[in-house]
C-alpha cells in the first residue's frame, strides 16, 4: 500500500463508557487503513488509542505513534507501530503529530484530547496550519461542546469565518468526507 496522507487522531487514554466508543473507533481505525491513510496518534498501548492502532495495523495501515519520554517510561507505549517517535516534553509531542499529519480527527477524549484539539483548531485559525481539523462526534459525545463554541460564535469571540474551520461528523464517511485528499469512489 501506498500512504501519501496521514491522519492525526486524537483520543482517550481510556475507552469510555458508551458502548459505540470503541467498535467506532476501531472502524475509524480500518477505514483509515482501507483507505491508504496513514495514523498519526499519542504512541499508547491503552484505551481508544490502543483500539485505533490496532484497528489500523489489522488491517496493513501505518501508524506513527508519538509520546513523551516519561510516558514510555511508564511502559504505556505502543511496540508494534510502523513507527515510534520518543519526545522529551509533551510541547514536542504535540508539534511532532502535528508535524506529521495531513489533518486532525477527534475522538472522545479527556482533557488531554479537549487541548489537542483546541491547538489544532487555534493554529488553524491562527495560520500556523492549513490542515483540516475534524471532530467525530459519536454519539453525541461533543454535543456541549459544539454548543459551546456556538455560544462562543454568538457572543463574538469566535467569528462565524473561523467557526467553519472546525468540521464535524456523526459518522465515519462524514468525517472522511472533510478529508481534502479523501476518495470516496
Amino acid at each position: 500500500m501506498s500512504f501519501k496522507n496521514r491522519v492525526c487522531v486524537y483520543c482517550g487514554s481510556k475507552t469510555g463508557n458508551n458502548s459505540s466508543f470503541i467498535p467506532q473507533t476501531k472502524a475509524l481505525g480500518h477505514a483509515l487503513a482501507s483507505n491508504e491513510i496513514g495514523l498519526v496518534y499519542g504512541g499508547g498501548s491503552v484505551g481508544l488509542m490502543n483500539e485505533i492502532a490496532n484497528a489500523t495495523l489489522s488491517r496493513g495501515g501505518q501508524v506513527h505513534g508519538v509520546i513523551p519520554q516519561h510516558l514510555y517510561d511508564m511502559e504505556v507505549a505502543h511496540k508494534n507501530l510502523t513507527a515510534l517517535h520518543i519526545t522529551d516534553t509533551m510541547h514536542e509531542r504535540k508539534a511532532m503529530m502535528a508535524e506529521l499529519s495531513d489533518a486532525f480527527i477527534a475522538l472522545p477524549g479527556g482533557f488531554g484530547t479537549f487541548e489537542e484539539l483546541m491547538e489544532a483548531i487555534t493554529w488553524l485559525q491562527l495560520g500556523i496550519h492549513e490542515k483540516t481539523v475534524i471532530i467525530f462526534n459519536i454519539d453525541g459525545y461533543y454535543d456541549k461542546l459544539i454548543e459551546f463554541i456556538d455560544e462562543a460564535v454568538k457572543n463574538k469571540f469566535i467569528t462565524k469565518d473561523n467557526r467553519t474551520l472546525l468540521k464535524t461528523g456523526n459518522t465515519i464517511e462524514e468525517c472522511l468526507n472533510h478529508l481534502p485528499f479523501y476518495d470516496s469512489n
